[in-house]
């Protein structure tokens, strides 16, 4: 029967275990920098970096127990590149027992990695391992006997040839051979998955136990699951962490000492339809941090940027997203759906094509099935300055709109999909708001196999030479139509909202059904924000505006709505 036990604080000489004492995961950089000028290692002083390669997200780890993705150090092609990690102190630790692990990529299996050890800095002894059979993400093993016991220790990588190399999680451990105790890869589940912050648990397999007293203390959370002191297998359960927090649990007793540590799942929610996304959250974060979202892969990030964009009367609000080039893609989840219609609306801009190589191109946004396989995808494809939109179901398309666009042009398109056809999809581009429905003819149709369901969509970053900078603004994704007319009821997505006066010359009233939280922005014609303010009693102050014609846009708990107001 599995029951809770408690946990005991009890202490050890540090050479009676096997434990970690030195964990590098090189971090989350914001672009490639190199070793020198970068500053985002996990640990510091004493320890120092130093060597000719950089830091970089691309090529994350993957693929073997503990990959932390994001960060790691590359070495180019350039025969010398090199890591260097000064300083640190395995003196505690006895040499037979000191194992180092690393995550290795190399673009050729014919060129061996050179990993050397050196107490002085001077003096480097080449250590032995074995090479990498595939160009993919591997973890090195060096056991017992190679790593000097030191309180200066240096590890030296280089890539010696012209192969170009990866390094990631470079660890430092002391294993102690007559520790029985064998610790399975840990997996997490999420309790809950909403909006707020959820908690999850760990479950950590484990065998080789029952001969000893473990003790079991984790940085946050209840101790549960299988107790290795009274059984030889079985699985720990570390449960009531909170969502966003990484899990660091220690395991001791006899001659064993380990810490087994890893990140935080994704507790986040289907958003329910219709979904609206005025992508009101603080401006330089991540869109993938945010519960509405997440990261599919790993990269360079899609982020939240201040200001909004303007499609005739439809004006955003909250804030917008921005990316570029090659990164990461995030997804948002829906209700999954499989009959009626599916509709994502949304304005964008491209707003550099500098790097883009002409004539190439690449597709930024798409609607998924619920298994996140990518069904619709909206193109780009630069023409010397400027550029054409396209659309399809396949991964690259000859399907393109005429109209060659420009830089800065704002654009709003509705990508629809009706299970009914089954086996076509259209794209409207720039459509009538005024008058827009589901008859309005496409700009752009293709063919399609048959969808069983559409319940994602996906930002894109494909990459370095073929994904312009964009700026997306007023995501919406519903069910009907309707909801992308300006002039429908169902278009407003705050109920029971009401504007007047309207004609007004010095105070404008806004009240709602449930009369929360309202934040009000209001642009004039030319796009000029003239007024952003919180809402007090109901009652915003208009006088200071000219006479003419403006566009005020409410927000409250996450839904907007978008209203004309003139000014007397």
């Amino acid at each position: 029967m599995k029951k809770i036990y408690s946990f005991f604080l009890m202490f050890f000489g540090a050479l009676s275990f096997a434990q970690t004492f030195y964990s590098e995961n090189f971090g989350t950089p914001s672009g490639t920098t190199l070793i020198t000028g970068y500053s985002g290692w996990q640990v510091g002083s004493p320890v120092t970096y130093s060597g000719s390669g950089d830091v970089r997200t691309t090529g994350a780890s993957s693929g073997y127990a503990g990959a932390s993705g994001s960060g790691n150090v590359f070495l180019t092609s350039t025969a010398g590149r090199n890591l260097i990690i000064s300083n640190i102190n395995s003196s505690a630790f006895n040499q037979a027992d000191i194992q180092l692990s690393f995550g290795y990529l190399t673009s050729s299996v014919a060129t061996q990695l050179v990993v050397e050890t050196s107490t002085n800095g001077t003096t480097w002894t080449p250590i032995t391992f074995t090479q990498n059979t595939t160009t993919t993400w591997n973890l090195v093993t060096v056991l017992g006997g190679q790593i000097p016991s030191s309180t200066t220790l240096s590890l030296r990588f280089t890539q010696p040839a012209t192969a170009s190399m990866r390094i990631d999680d470079v660890k430092l451990s002391s294993v102690s051979s007559s520790c029985t105790l064998v610790l399975g890869a840990a997996t997490t589940t999420c309790s809950a998955s909403t909006l707020a912050l959820d908690t999850y648990s760990v479950s950590i397999p484990f065998s080789g136990a029952g001969n000893a007293t473990y003790v079991i203390t984790p940085t946050s959370g209840t101790v549960g699951g299988d107790n290795p002191t009274a059984v030889a297998t079985g699985n720990i359960i570390i449960s009531g962490i909170t969502e966003n927090t990484p899990y660091s649990v220690s395991i001791t007793g006899g001659t064993c000492n380990f810490t087994t540590n890893g990140n935080s799942p994704e507790c986040k929610p289907l958003n329910a339809l219709t979904f609206q996304e005025p992508f009101n959250y603080t401006v330089g974060s991540s869109l993938g941090a945010q519960q509405t979202w997440s990261n599919l892969n790993s990269g360079d990030l899609i982020t939240v940027e201040s200001g909004n964009l303007t499609y005739g009367t439809l004006a955003g609000t909250g804030n917008s997203v921005s990316f570029s080039g090659a990164g990461i893609e995030t997804f948002s989840p829906f209700t999954p759906t499989t009959s009626g219609t599916i509709y994502a609306g949304f304005m964008f801009s491209v707003t550099d094509l500098s790097n883009v190589t002409d004539g190439v191109d690449s597709y930024f946004a798409v609607l998924t099935d619920a298994a996140k396989n990518f069904k619709l995808r909206l193109f780009t494809k630069r023409v010397a300055s400027q550029y054409q939109i396209g659309f399809d179901s396949a991964a690259t398309t000859t399907n393109y709109d005429t109209t060659l666009r420009n830089i800065g042009d704002v654009v709003y398109v509705i990508m629809g999909y009706d299970f009914a056809t089954n086996t076509v999809v259209n794209v409207w581009i720039n459509p009538n708001l005024a008058t827009f429905s589901s008859a309005t003819p496409p700009t752009l149709t293709a063919t399609t196999p048959a969808i069983a369901d559409l319940g994602g969509f996906v930002l894109r970053q494909d990459g370095s030479t073929s994904t312009p900078t964009i700026k997306v603004d007023e995501l919406k994704i519903g069910a009907l139509a309707a909801e992308y007319n300006l002039s429908s009821a169902t278009f407003s997505q705050i109920d029971g909202l009401k504007l007047y006066p309207n004609p007004t010359k010095n105070s404008l009233y806004i009240e709602t059904a449930i009369n929360s939280t309202i934040y009000v922005s209001i642009v004039d014609l030319l796009g000029k924000e003239v007024i952003n303010t919180k809402v007090a009693n109901n009652l915003v102050n208009v006088s200071n505006l000219t006479s003419g014609i403006y566009i005020v846009k409410i927000t409250e708990e996450g839904k907007t709505a978008t209203k004309k107001l003139i000014i007397n």
